[in-house]
């Protein structure tokens, strides 16, 4: 009889444990991902990158320092931008 019902408790948890992994796969796993590119993107910038902010601004990196970046919003505006607000990096395209 024992064997019943240990058999029965993992059938109800079986849904569970399922909506569960699949979760995992859908939402935790790509949003570490994403976390995880986005660190090593802000860790890679260097002076001259282009940054758009995540208020919107598109602005220049004068110097990158370990928690702040000093950014250049036009020829006589510097300001320091916490990292965390580094949305992404505009890539340049040159013109051949």
């Amino acid at each position: 009889m024992q064997g019943q019902s240990s058999g029965g408790m993992l059938m109800q948890l079986l849904p569970l444990i399922l909506i569960f992994v699949v979760f995992y796969f859908l939402i935790i796993r790509p949003q570490q991902k994403r976390q995880k590119d986005h660190a090593l993107m802000v860790a890679e910038l260097k002076k001259g990158d282009k940054i758009i902010t995540s208020g919107g601004l598109i602005a220049l990196v004068i110097k990158p320092e370990e928690d702040f970046i000093k950014i250049e919003l036009n020829d006589n505006t510097l300001v320091k931008l916490d990292k965390a607000f580094v949305a992404k990096k505009v890539e340049v395209v040159e013109k051949a």
